[in-house]
């Protein structure tokens, strides 16, 4: 649990505001993400609109783990921006994000990549995040080849094939899975990223 709560977390949210007090509700978001900045562990913060029409609006912020982002959501400064913004603003979903939900995430990981806590955020129109059948061929196109090249490597260790098969799959999965999470997955996702944010094709019958 303690090697989980290490790792960065990024927090999206999504709101609902009054269309009649935009301007309002914008230095509103503003005023939050600045707020954000000054809390320790604090990697960057940004909001964007899903249309220029649209009521919905995301907000994301990024803290070094668990410890550090429960200091700003239990903070009375967060407490307060709240508060003011309940007039014109209202939670509809709240998501925390790391591990494998980050190399998907095509929404609102674009919008981290343009907000820190030097820059305002960048409004921009938020990509679909790939299906599910194109985040599952790209594990297993990541997952196959090491898996093989492990099951051959391992291979060459002396009296390895008579160890008990479940000691064998525990020794390969302790082996693989920080390789997959910190080196194979990241690339895989890299190298496929146009695909996998590949708008899908009309199914428009032809005539």
């Amino acid at each position: 649990m303690a090697d989980t709560d290490a790792h960065p977390i990024t927090v999206a949210i999504e709101r609902r505001i009054d269309p009649t007090r935009t301007a309002e509700a914008t230095s509103w978001m503003q005023a939050g993400t600045d707020l954000a900045t000054a809390f320790p562990g604090f990697l960057g913060s940004g909001w964007v609109r899903a249309g220029e029409d649209s009521d919905l609006w995301y907000m994301l912020y990024r803290f070094r783990d668990i410890a550090t982002l429960e200091g700003w959501e239990t903070s009375s400064q967060r407490q307060w921006w709240l508060d003011s913004g309940r007039p014109f603003a209202r939670e509809e979903r709240v998501e925390r994000r790391t591990g494998i939900e980050g190399w998907f995430d095509a929404s609102f990981g674009s919008v981290l990549a343009a907000a820190d806590a030097t820059t305002s955020p960048v409004q921009q129109p938020v990509p679909a995040a790939p299906p599910r059948w194109k985040q599952a061929v790209t594990i297993w196109v990541g997952f196959f080849p090491t898996n093989l090249s492990a099951s051959w490597l391992l291979g060459f260790i002396p009296g390895f094939a008579e160890v008990p098969l479940v000691l064998r799959v525990l020794a390969t999965t302790l082996l693989l899975t920080p390789v997959m999470t910190y080196a194979v997955l990241p690339w895989v996702t890299r190298l496929l990223r146009p695909w996998l944010q590949r708008p899908p094709r009309s199914r428009k019958a032809s005539s």
